[in-house]
């Protein structure tokens, strides 16, 4: 992982150049707490994968971002995240090392800062988790990864 000083973000010119995370917390019916991952391409701005489930570590992440990684048969260039403790663990950091990934983390209080994620999750939030029950983890994973498709 490289380390750089805060300055103006690149444009994005190119689909897998640079993606953005982030997570939304909900509840199931129950009242037993979610935590939904998304992952947006920033130039595209297709929501290029979701994981749910009742909290998000570090692990976790890194097994999303692994398997987008297979699938596309390559890793993004740099990651956007805002500074919650499931993106600055050590075990993204080296993924991110290992997979040649520049993180680029948000500075706090500024949810502009990662404009895409946030207004992916707004969207997630007002037509899906609003107005939908879950009634397990993979009823709230089916549910919103057909929202996501």
């Amino acid at each position: 992982m490289t380390c750089r000083d805060r300055r103006i973000r690149p444009p994005v010119t190119v689909v897998e150049q640079c993606r953005s995370m982030d997570s939304v917390a909900d509840n199931q019916f129950n009242w037993c707490r979610i935590r939904v991952l998304t992952v947006v391409d920033n130039f595209s701005r297709e929501c290029v994968a979701i994981e749910v489930g009742q909290g998000l570590r570090g692990d976790d992440v890194v097994a999303v971002m692994e398997r987008i990684r297979q699938t596309q048969q390559r890793a993004p260039r740099r990651l956007q995240t805002d500074n919650g403790s499931e993106f600055i663990s050590k075990t993204l950091e080296r993924w991110a090392y290992e997979n040649g990934v520049e993180m680029d983390f948000s500075r706090f209080g500024k949810p502009t800062y990662n404009a895409l994620v946030e207004s992916c999750n707004v969207s997630l939030r007002d037509e899906y988790l609003n107005v939908h029950w879950f009634l397990s983890l993979e009823d709230a994973w089916e549910k919103i990864e057909h929202w996501r498709q």
